[in-house]
Formats: structure tokens, sequence, C-alpha cells
């Protein structure tokens, strides 16, 4: 059958060989519908972001462009601004018929750590090609945060596909009338629309602006840090707000989404008619999320909001993107939320995970 391969079959993968790896997959590597990617000993900091291009391999593009490269293995700060290349632990050779989307993992997103993969011959970022034999590399490149890294740890994550798996509107709008996707209306137009929440139940408090003079984030530390001194808080009592160019924001939408268990959806990262920004750096949405039987019982859209060239004013309910559903090849043996560590089920409005609250 066609579809996302769910977990139990990208476990077929390893175990065939088609996921390669210089380390044993670890424990919560493995999630729903993909499988986390993890950084390797050494990072090289390149003098611009690059594509491989046809028939061309990443390391001599690596020996053309490299200024220096960095031991990661005690640790080490990748600084705000720079772009890095890290190959990875794991590498693929692909069956004929399976292709593969990359993504960053929501911590990463909510941190503004934009993370890319990259591949031997590739042609563009985060995208596989069917039966690909090869390594795997992360472009990280820090917007708001200096971050300190080290290997083995987990920034972007990868989705295998097998023939077709996208719902068109017709397809969406049944789901939806069989099991509610989103609170509210349901504007289904090339996927389902979401829009932004400026007026809380209860508060003010809308949102997150990333703070332009920061300390260090340490990736592997967990609810160690105080938000106030990385993040100013963004507040209205008009529904109303003005982005900043260049500045960062962390909002929530409006809408309660749910994904049921035979379905994934990723969140597209840019709509170019709703206006200068980007929104949200992280969007694969896993079987289970906001599913009432894993715990979610509708969970919000945190969105990742990066202004452009000129400031712009968000509105409350403006839909700001949507989020393309797919039919998973088989349901997942175990959900987003139920029974694994899903930092973000029954979300809200909320920072990453290394933040206190």
């Amino acid at each position: 059958m066609s579809g996302v391969l769910p977990s139990q079959a990208l476990e077929a993968l390893a175990e065939a060989g088609a996921i390669l790896s210089d380390r044993p997959l670890t424990e919560g590597q493995v999630q729903p519908a993909s499988l986390d990617l993890r950084l390797g000993a050494r990072a090289y900091r390149v003098r611009a972001s690059f594509l491989a291009g046809r028939g061309a391999r990443v390391a001599d593009r690596l020996a053309k462009f490299t200024m220096h490269e960095i031991d990661l293995t005690g640790g080490a700060v990748l600084e705000k601004g720079c772009v890095y290349v890290v190959p990875l632990m794991e590498r693929l050779a692909l069956p004929g018929g399976v292709q593969a989307v990359a993504n960053a993992k929501s911590s990463t997103g909510r941190l503004d750590l934009l993370t890319r993969l990259i591949t031997d011959g590739g042609t563009e970022f985060d995208r596989i090609r069917p039966g690909y034999a090869g390594p795997l590399y992360a472009e990280i490149c820090p917007r708001s945060f200096s971050v300190l890294v080290r290997p083995g740890m987990r920034l972007n994550q990868v989705r295998f596909r097998e023939g077709e798996a996208m719902l068109d509107d017709a397809a969406l709008a049944a789901l939806h009338a069989a099991s509610p996707l989103v609170s509210g209306e349901a504007v289904i137009s090339e996927g389902l629309g979401f829009s932004v929440d400026l007026r809380p139940e209860t508060g003010d408090l809308v949102g997150y602006r990333a703070k332009p003079h920061t300390g260090v984030i340490d990736l592997d530390w967990v609810g160690a840090y105080e938000p106030s001194e990385f993040w100013e808080e963004v507040r209205t009592t008009t529904g109303r707000i003005i982005l900043d160019p260049g500045a960062f924001y962390i909002l929530v939408s409006r809408e309660a989404v749910t994904i049921p268990p035979d379905h994934a959806a990723e969140m597209a990262p840019y709509m170019a008619m709703v206006g200068e920004f980007r929104v949200h750096y992280a969007g694969f949405f896993d079987p289970g999320f906001g599913w009432a039987e894993a715990g979610g019982a509708g969970s919000r859209g945190v969105l990742e909001v990066r202004c452009h060239e000129a400031p712009f004013v968000l509105e409350h309910g403006q839909v700001v993107g949507r989020l393309v559903y797919e039919r998973m090849a088989a349901r997942p043996e175990t959900l987003y939320g139920a029974g694994i560590a899903s930092n973000y089920q029954g979300q809200g409005l909320k920072l990453s995970k290394h933040f206190r609250g």
C-alpha cells in the first residue's frame, strides 16, 4: 500500500540495510512517521549555503567552501549568523520506489535554528530522490541564538514515502466530515488552512519575540533557561501586531488541530500570498497529534514566524498557512503522545523544551 511509512516500516528498512548508521539507532529515534537524524562528530564552517547539484558530491563542495573544521566531540558552539555543514551519522541505500523528505524538529524550529538536509546530487533542500544511496548532511544556520551542539544530537528528521500519499481537497473534506481535523470551520484549499490567534481567551500575551543579544543555548539542557533572558513577550489588546523585518516570533494558531492515526501532515512553510513573512520552520505533524485517545483532544499549532522585507500588520484570525495531509501506508504501532516522550501534545502557546514554564 502506498503512503507515508510508519515506525515499524522504518525499523524494517534499517534491518534490511536501507537505513545505515555509524552507530545503532537509539531509543526514541524512530518516531511514529519519521526518523530523527543525528549529528556526526565534525562540523564545517562554510562561506555560504549550497546544494551539491546534479552529479556532484557534497564532499567536493565542502573542499571548495569550507573556512574551518570543528570537532564536536567535546561540544562546540555554532555561532549565530554563520552557516555550518555537519555530516550525519545516518546514510541511506533506498529501494527504487521509496523517496523521502526532511524537516527540522519542533524544538529546532522554535529556536530559529535553520536546519536543512542536503545530499549528493541534490538540487533541492530537504528532498531525497527515490532510490538514493549515499551520505546525509545537515546544513545548520543559527538565526537568533548561538547554540552548543554535540555528536548524536537530533536537530532534523526524515519522513519516507512510497507512491502517492497526499490527500486532495475532496479527500481532505471527507476525512474532516468523518473525524473533525480542526476546531471551528475547516478552510480547505490545497490543504487545511490555519490562522493566527491574537485574541487569547485570557490575558493579552499572544507570543514571544527573540531578543537580539543573548547567551548560548545548550541543546541538551531541558527546562534550564529563563525565558525572559532570551525572549520579549508580545502583548496586545487590539487583536493586531506589527511584525518587524528580520525579527523572529513565536505565535500560535487559533485552531486546535488533530491528526488521525492513519494520517500524517506537513505544514507548508511559506505562502507568498499572505504577506512578507515565513511561517513554521518545523513542519511535520505525526499521527496522533492532538488525537483525544493519545492525550491530545486537539492541539494548537505553534507558528515560527520571521518577517522579511517590510513591516507587516498581522490581524487576529488571518490565514497564515496550511496543513497538507497524507495517508499513512499503515497505522504506526505507537502514536504521537501515546507512550512516547512527546513534548508538545496538547500544547498552546509554548516555547521550546529548553525553557522553563
